[in-house]
């Protein structure tokens, strides 16, 4: 393990200029991703206030089978661990359930929910 530690430390030395602007490229990367996934929230919050408009219930299992699926086979064809990409998504509808969940359950009476 120290041997590996060594060996990047010589690259990032020998080459620091290369690294930056590796580094830069993931923060980029890194902004965009959670760019999206702020976006992908929005759109569940639209799709969560659809849902009490028209009384349809929060859990929808046949689409978080499709989304899982669409996201295994992503993994696949990219050579990442099926494993992984469960658990991120697992994480990821599990966090938008809770958001769709608020908001349906939302206390309208008032009105100034909806």
């Amino acid at each position: 393990m120290r041997e590996l530690a060594d060996r990047a430390a010589a690259r990032e030395k020998a080459d620091p200029d290369t690294l930056e602007t590796l580094r830069a490229d993931l923060d980029r990367i890194d902004a965009e991703f959670l760019g999206a996934l702020g976006a992908r929230v929005d759109v569940c919050r639209s799709i969560a206030y659809y849902k009490r408009e028209h009384g349809v219930p929060m859990m929808q299992p046949h689409r978080i089978g499709v989304v899982q699926q669409r996201a295994s086979r992503y993994a696949e064809a990219n050579g990442l661990d099926l494993t992984f990409m469960k658990r991120l998504y697992d994480l990821i509808i599990g966090e938008t359930c809770r958001i769709e969940d608020l908001i349906i359950d939302a206390d309208t009476s008032d009105g100034s929910a909806a």
